[in-house]
């Protein structure tokens, strides 16, 4: 059996989660909706900025430790990472582990960064 390259596992995980666009993140922040942002960046990617708001905590020790940011499992939260890739397979194991909804920052930091001029 053959293991799937990474560009490939993240198109599959894409088709399993639900993304969200820069301009629809903004809405929700302008809005102010009830959500949690997750930096799951590594610390010094984060260090060079993040969404405003935004908790860090990165992809390596997500699953160990979503529980100080939320035990809810109804709560949104919205995942990003650089660009979008790492951030997927955040929002897809923190479906596995039964949070119902969880999103991924389509583009990433670098995406939103790009749209709002931050």
């Amino acid at each position: 059996m053959t293991m799937p390259e990474f560009k490939q596992l993240v198109d599959e995980i894409k088709k399993e989660i639900t993304e969200v666009s820069s301009d629809e993140l903004e809405r929700m922040r302008q809005a102010r909706e009830d959500f949690v942002l997750i930096d799951v960046r590594e610390k010094d990617d984060s260090a060079q900025g993040m969404i405003p708001g935004a908790a860090a905590l990165p992809r390596g020790i997500l699953e160990l430790h979503i529980d100080q940011i939320t035990t809810d499992k109804n709560k949104k939260i919205v995942c990003y990472c650089g660009g979008g890739s790492r951030s997927s397979l955040a929002a897809y194991m923190l479906q596995r582990m039964g949070f119902k909804n969880v999103m991924s920052l389509a583009g990433g930091y670098r995406g939103w960064k790009a749209k709002s001029g931050e």
